[in-house]
């Protein structure tokens, strides 16, 4: 199993941060190349690049700001978890995106897609 990891600073509050980060259906309003997303229940059904893929919502801890999911199907991967996590650096906010993946270039693959992700989350937030 391979492992990747994106990171960024935020300007923004923590719990500014997690407002966003934390909504697993909000996603499409944020990382570039969603077409559509939508939750049924714990999976979240993304259109993405021509194709379905449908994420499962593992674990949201409010507490400790962070969000793990899973692909359940569409994408081309053997196994994957992903845990977005958002933590407080003063004013700011730092977040990391890990991802485990099989096959393992996987990983690389995601962590490069996931940094792109959490650059446009950054000038969501901070506008």
């Amino acid at each position: 199993m391979g492992t990747g990891q994106a990171e960024i600073d935020v300007n923004g509050s923590a719990d500014a941060v997690w407002a966003v980060v934390g909504d697993f259906g909000g996603i499409g309003g944020w990382m570039p190349g969603i077409d559509s997303c939508r939750v049924e229940g714990d999976d979240r059904i993304l259109e993405t690049m021509g194709m379905t893929i449908t994420e499962r919502l593992v674990n949201k801890d409010d507490a400790g700001r962070a969000l793990t999911y899973a692909i359940a199907d569409g994408a081309p991967v053997e196994s994957h978890e992903a845990v977005i996590t958002v933590t407080p650096t003063g004013d700011s906010s730092h977040v990391t995106w890990v991802v485990e993946a099989t096959p393992d270039e996987m990983a690389d693959l995601m962590a490069t897609i996931y940094q792109g992700a959490l650059d446009a989350l950054k000038t969501h937030i901070e506008g």
